[in-house]
């Protein structure tokens, strides 16, 4: 480690400078985001307008493109509710205090201060600074062992700090981002949680989850695949195009989540990893009737494992007949929420909803004997749009769907012109040729 530091100060105004003339990074690749609630902010200014001490603000000190450049290590929360509170970051509040001079404590903004000219009582405001230099690691792990106090880091937000630029990361971020209001619309995360990255766990578990075909081991799996970024590029891609492809089932099966315990992140995720697989091995839902009853089976089976989580907090065990609730709740109690739970709670799931969901056929297309077939016991080889049919131009069209569990059966196959086979998807109601 070569690290070196130096203590000097700047005032509010400095900061404003280097903030206007882009030579403050409040967002270097290792940062965490915003995680002060409004209070703290007002609390904040209270205690500048006051005059009080504040801790030392930490800066990394280097050069790009000839210019220097301060990425902020510790201290960005503080930096930037002065900024807002002054309107030169968005998101200005107002505070109360007590004013110099004054005998009573009133709510005021940075507009207010400028008509009475004490706006000074923020820009002259001396803030200590430390200035860090040393390598990129060296940097990281000061932000790490700083931020240990305080709010400390999410095992997450340590990961980002420590692996921002693995590109299986970078990935995790973008669908993060991509599906923040999903998970919270689906009841799984609230603000707090997403402003401490944990969204961003939650999805880098899934895409690794997915990619290998079974639950794991979060900490040490994560931690392993970002600091070797053993997933490449292509891999990455996979991983990630199995959770767009999960999230969109979930959406469409589950709309309500939110309104069973399901919801829950621990739940959410064996859900999630199980509706991946199904969606592996061909398993479908062929129609809403079935749809609604894997739905009803979710809300009724979420609904007595709340029963018996009641019946435990009361010092009351559980019947016979509730020993599937009993086991499922098992394995969301504990402290620690291994793999070996983790398949408990799968299997659990998939006990449930298995037989409900229909498996799509192996075999996409009509083989050459029965295109034969097809074409030769068709007499009137017109489709209904009136398109005259030919050997080398006919398609064969699944009547019912192969996307919603049609077969590739002769009783499932008719005669179709192409541009009837392309707009027709994946409805059920077919242009059938006339006979």
């Amino acid at each position: 480690m070569n690290l070196d530091h130096r203590i000097s100060s700047k005032t509010v105004l400095d900061i404003f400078g280097l903030y206007e003339n882009k030579h403050l990074n409040l967002e270097p690749g290792f940062q965490r985001q915003s995680v002060w609630a409004s209070r703290d902010r007002a609390k904040l200014i209270d205690s500048i307008i006051r005059n009080y001490p504040l801790p030392a603000v930490f800066f990394y000190k280097r050069t790009e493109d000839g210019h220097i450049i301060y990425d902020v290590i510790d201290g960005k929360q503080r930096i930037e509710t002065i900024l807002m509170f002054s309107g030169k970051m968005r998101g200005r509040f107002s505070t109360k205090t007590q004013l110099p001079g004054t005998n009573e404590e009133k709510y005021f903004d940075w507009n207010y201060l400028k008509r009475i000219k004490k706006q000074d009582r923020i820009t002259s405001y001396v803030l200590p600074v430390i200035e860090v230099d040393g390598d990129i690691s060296d940097i990281i792990d000061v932000f790490v062992r700083i931020n240990s106090t305080g709010k400390p880091l999410t095992q997450q937000e340590k990961r980002h700090a420590k692996y921002y630029q693995s590109g299986f990361l970078k990935e995790a971020g973008r669908l993060a981002r991509r599906y923040e209001q999903f998970l919270m619309s689906m009841g799984v995360f609230g603000l707090t949680q997403i402003s401490r990255m944990k969204h961003v766990e939650l999805i880098c578990e899934l895409m690794l989850s997915l990619a290998q075909g079974d639950v794991l081991n979060k900490k040490t799996a994560l931690d392993r695949v970002m600091r070797s970024d053993s997933m490449n590029p292509k891999e990455t891609k996979r991983a990630s195009a199995l959770l767009v492809t999960t999230f969109n089932r979930l959406k469409c099966l589950f709309p309500k989540l939110r309104t069973t315990r399901l919801s829950q992140v621990t739940d959410f995720y064996t859900l999630a990893v199980l509706i991946g697989k199904f969606e592996h091995e061909g398993m479908i839902l062929i129609d809403r009737k079935r749809n609604q009853l894997a739905w009803d089976i979710l809300v009724e089976f979420s609904a007595r494992v709340d029963d018996v989580r009641e019946l435990q907090k009361n010092a009351r065990g559980a019947a016979l007949d509730q020993e599937l609730y009993r086991d499922y709740l098992l394995t969301v109690s504990q402290m620690t929420d291994d793999v070996n739970q983790r398949r408990k709670r799968e299997s659990i799931l998939r006990s449930l909803l298995e037989s409900i969901f229909a498996k799509k056929d192996v075999k996409r297309g009509f083989t050459s004997e029965q295109r034969r077939i097809i074409w030769n016991s068709t007499a009137n080889k017109t489709c209904s749009c009136g398109t005259k049919l030919t050997w080398d131009d006919f398609t064969i069209d699944h009547i019912d769907p192969h996307s919603k569990g049609g077969k590739s059966k002769l009783q499932n196959a008719a005669l179709m012109c192409r541009n009837c086979n392309s707009s027709k998807g994946n409805r059920t109601k077919n242009k059938r040729v006339k006979k």
